[in-house]
C-alpha cells in the first residue's frame, strides 16, 4: 500500500472496489446530474437525428427510420462503453495506455491506406463494409488525453515533483503530436483543431510554465498561416474559410450551408414550427443536417427555447466535469476531466457556432446530438472516465 499525495492532500491508495464497498455503492458516487444531461441530449439527438432524415429517401433507403434505428443503436453501444469504463476504472485503464494509444496511431494511420474512405470531401473514415464506417480520430482524443495525463502526471501523483517538468512536457507534447500529423495528413483540419485545444487544456491543467502555453500558441499561429501558404489545405476547405470571412462571396457554393443554416435557425422563432415540421428541414435545403448541422433542426423545429435547452444542457455537462475535475485529489484524473472539458467545450461551441455564421464550417459532429457511430462511443467513454474519476475519488487518510 503506497501513500501518494497532490495539492498537499494525502492519500491513500487502496482497492478502489473495497472502499466502495465498505462506504458506498457505485450507483450512489455516479454523478447523475451529468449522466441526466448527457442521456437528455442524446434522446433530443436521437428525435432531431429522425426529423433530419425521414424524407431523405436517397439516404435512409426508403426506411423512414433508417437513421433513427442506427442512432439508437450506437447509443446503446456508446452507454454500454461507459458503463465498462466504469467498471474498469480509469486508474486500471492508466496501465493499458500505451497499448490503447499505440492501436489509436495504428487506426489512424490505416486512414492512409486504401482501407480509408473518403466521405463529403474528407479521407477521415475507416471503410469496415456493409455500409459500416470507422472514424479513428474520434478515438485519438481520447488517448491523447489518456497518454498525455499518465506522463505528465506521474512524478506529481508519486510525491516526487509539485510540477511536471520541462522533459515530460516535451515528452508529452511528443505523444500527442504523431496522431495529430497524421490527422492533418488526411487533411482533418476541424479534427485537428479539436486534439490542439485538447493539448492546451491538457497542459493548463497539469501546471505545466505559462511557457509552454505561450510558446504553443504562438507556434498554432505560425503553423497555420505555413498551412495555409503551403497549399495543405485542400480546395474545399479554403473555400470554406473564405466563406467564413465572407459569407457574400459564393452564397450558392461554398457559403451554401451555413446561409442555409441561418436560414432554418432564424425561421423557427421562440417557439419552433414544430417538430417534423421545418419546411426547411422537410425541403432538404439544408446539407448534412442529421450530422454537423443537426441544431439547424433544433433551431427552426424547436425554436429559440429548444436549441437554448440543448445549450443549457451541454453547460451541465461541462459543469459537472468541471466539479469533477476540481474534487479529485489525484494529478491524473484532473488531467483526464480538464482534457475532456477543453474537447466538449471547443467542440460544441464550433458546432453551434458554425451554424450560425460565427465560427468557420469544420464538421464536428455535436457531441451526444449528432448522428454519427464513432463520435457517439467516444463521448460516451469519456462519460465513463469522468463518472469513473467521480466514483473512484481517492480517500483522504
Amino acid at each position: 500500500m503506497s501513500t501518494h499525495s497532490y495539492n498537499g492532500k494525502p492519500w491513500q491508495e487502496r482497492s478502489a472496489w473495497s472502499r466502495l464497498t465498505a462506504r458506498d455503492s457505485v450507483l450512489r458516487r455516479l454523478d447523475w446530474t451529468l449522466l441526466l444531461a448527457c442521456v437528455a441530449l442524446s434522446v433530443l439527438g436521437s428525435l432531431l437525428v429522425w426529423s433530419a432524415t425521414r424524407n431523405r429517401t436517397e439516404l435512409n433507403e426508403g426506411d423512414p427510420q433508417h437513421f433513427l434505428w442506427r442512432h439508437l443503436i450506437s447509443l446503446a453501444i456508446g452507454v454500454a462503453l461507459a458503463v465498462g469504463t466504469v467498471l474498469l476504472g480509469h486508474r486500471r485503464l492508466r496501465g493499458a495506455v500505451p497499448v490503447l494509444y499505440a492501436l489509436s496511431v495504428l487506426l489512424t494511420l490505416l486512414v492512409l491506406t486504401p482501407l480509408g474512405a473518403t466521405i463529403n470531401g474528407q479521407r477521415a473514415w475507416l471503410d469496415l463494409g456493409a455500409g459500416l464506417s470507422l472514424q479513428p480520430a474520434e478515438f485519438a482524443k481520447i488517448t491523447i488525453i489518456l497518454g498525455m495525463a499518465m506522463l505528465l502526471a506521474a512524478q506529481v501523483d508519486a510525491g516526487d515533483r509539485l510540477h511536471p517538468d520541462h522533459r515530460t512536457v516535451v515528452q508529452a507534447l511528443a505523444l500527442a503530436a504523431v496522431p495529430i500529423g497524421i490527422v492533418m495528413l488526411m487533411p482533418d483540419m476541424g479534427s485537428v483543431m479539436v486534439l490542439v485545444v485538447i493539448v492546451l487544456g491538457v497542459l493548463l491543467a497539469s501546471g505545466a510554465s505559462n511557457r509552454w502555453i505561450i510558446g504553443l500558441l504562438a507556434a498554432g499561429g505560425v503553423g497555420a498561416v505555413l498551412v495555409w501558404q503551403l497549399g495543405v489545405l485542400d480546395d474545399y476547405q479554403i473555400k470554406r474559410f473564405a466563406a467564413f470571412a465572407n459569407p457574400a462571396l459564393d452564397p450558392s457554393g461554398a457559403g451554401y450551408n451555413t446561409n442555409q443554416a441561418r436560414i432554418a435557425i432564424g425561421s423557427g422563432g421562440l417557439y419552433g414550427k414544430g417538430l417534423f415540421e421545418g419546411s426547411q428541414t422537410t425541403g432538404r435545403f439544408v446539407p448534412e443536417q442529421q450530422t454537423d448541422f443537426v441544431f439547424t433542426v433544433a433551431g427552426e423545429e424547436l425554436g429559440f427555447l429548444g436549441a437554448g435547452l440543448i445549450i443549457l444542457l451541454v453547460g451541465v455537462v461541462l459543469w459537472r466535469a468541471c466539479r469533477i475535475a476540481l474534487e479529485t485529489t489525484e494529478l491524473y484524473g484532473t488531467i483526464v476531466a480538464a482534457g475532456i472539458i477543453a474537447w466538449f467545450a471547443f467542440q460544441s461551441f464550433e458546432n453551434i457556432g458554425m451554424t450560425m455564421g460565427i465560427m468557420p464550417v469544420a464538421g464536428l459532429p455535436l457531441p451526444f446530438v449528432s448522428y454519427g457511430g464513432t463520435s457517439m462511443f467516444a463521448v460516451w467513454i469519456a462519460i465513463g472516465l469522468l463518472q469513473s474519476i467521480r466514483v473512484q475519488r481517492p480517500v483522504s487518510a
